[in-house]
């Protein structure tokens, strides 16, 4: 099958109209994107939109021979001029499917948050699915796997759509998974294909043709990542972000629980808010177990305090005991870690404090700590495939 993305953009396309925003000031060129349209095989238009068309002719396609227009949207959206000869846009019910003459197929999947994804099987036997912005399937699970070459969807609004898909197996390594319904939540260019590669997917101009099926550079996700940053610069988000778009991740807490301490308390409540609820959540400092076996993506948050669990084991913070076999103790407990970094089967994202930037620490232990925390995050991003500092929310490739 052959997929022509008429626009890529949000409903109310990028740059929004009148958005003084950041991201609408500087979406320009192949940056800006009509909202998000298909032309599959010149027959099937999945979303009319206005300019469909002219989007088109630009792409060197023509709409004269589209039998069918199908809607995805939880609602009609504005009217819209149906071009001169163009069918009258419809819709499929949640779970039937329509037979083209043209020999494709057509199911409407359900959706959990209004609107249809069509699963649209080629007459080559070739599959891909589309689903309307804000939406992510619903009813997965127990139902026939499906593996679909293709799926469009709003990766950067609903990853978790992508995490249902994947745990069911209807997205595997080799799906070609292309953002659409982009608006101005992510600046547009390199950072959004950085975000985007993360979750496994790309994103592509206005007009481009895509051949479903055949073999595309599907981004490879980074197996191993740590991220770096300072105090509240978003690295847990930047970390989570990372793997939103999987199912089934461990997140593991390194910072346990402190009695008494509401501060702390608020902090993982916020934690734990945020992230999935398909995400299951352990507590321990124990990471290289956790490593030496097969298992789901792992978050680790964060060596700083697994660190400073270690350094109270090994008594750091005592001279004599460091001077006496502390420090020895604490490079074996390192390199036990950063081996099973390197021989893991798991993908992992773990999270550090970058803390050699900063004024020189007052005491003596805080110096001892400062730079036993250089030393791990060293060790620990000499065995990552990539490695990001996150400035100001601003996350800066540092490897990878």
């Amino acid at each position: 099958m052959e997929v022509t993305l008429l626009g890529t953009g949000a409903p109310a396309g990028l740059p929004r109209p009148d958005c003084p925003c950041a991201v609408c000031a500087t979406a320009l060129g192949p940056d800006a994107r009509a909202a998000t349209a298909l032309l599959v095989d010149g027959t099937l238009l999945l979303d009319l939109t206005p300019g469909a068309a002219f989007a088109a002719a630009r792409a060197g396609h023509s709409l004269g021979g589209v039998r069918q227009v199908l809607l995805s949207h939880p609602h009609d959206g504005p009217a819209v001029e149906v071009p001169a000869g163009l069918p009258q846009p419809g819709r499929v019910p949640d779970g039937r499917e329509l037979a083209l003459l043209t020999g494709h197929r057509v199911r409407a999947v359900a959706m959990d948050a209004g609107g249809t994804g069509y699963a649209v099987t080629g007459p080559d036997g070739q599959r891909l699915l589309y689903l309307p912005p804000g939406g992510a399937p619903a009813g997965l699970e127990g139902a026939p796997a499906e593996t679909y070459q293709m799926v469009l969807a709003d990766v950067v609004g609903r990853p978790d759509a992508l995490a249902r898909l994947r745990a069911v197996g209807s997205v595997g390594p080799t799906t070609d998974v292309v953002a659409v319904h982009l608006d101005h939540d992510v600046p547009q260019g390199a950072e959004l294909r950085r975000r985007l590669a993360a979750a496994g997917a790309r994103v592509v101009p206005d007009g481009t043709t895509l051949m479903v099926g055949v073999y595309e550079d599907v981004p490879d996700v980074p197996r191993r990542t740590l991220v770096l940053g300072g105090a509240r610069s978003g690295k847990s988000v930047e970390a989570e972000r990372r793997l939103e778009s999987f199912p089934e991740v461990l997140y593991v807490a390194t910072g346990g629980t402190r009695g008494g301490d509401t501060e702390w308390a608020e902090r993982v409540a916020v934690h734990r808010e945020r992230r999935p609820g398909s995400w299951r959540t352990t507590e321990t400092t124990d990471l290289v177990p956790l490593l030496g076996v097969d298992g789901p993506p792992v978050l680790i948050d964060c060596l700083s305090l697994w660190l400073t669990d270690v350094m109270d084991a090994v008594g750091a913070w005592d001279d004599a005991e460091w001077a006496g076999g502390g420090e020895k103790a604490l490079r074996e407990r390192v390199r036990e870690l950063t081996q099973a970094v390197r021989a893991t089967r798991r993908t992992v994202v773990a999270v550090s404090n970058e803390v050699g930037s900063g004024i020189v620490p007052a005491t003596a232990s805080g110096r001892r700590y400062r730079d036993e925390l250089g030393r791990l995050n060293a060790a620990f991003a000499a065995e990552c495939e990539q490695v990001l500092l996150v400035v100001a929310g601003q996350a800066v490739v540092l490897r990878g």
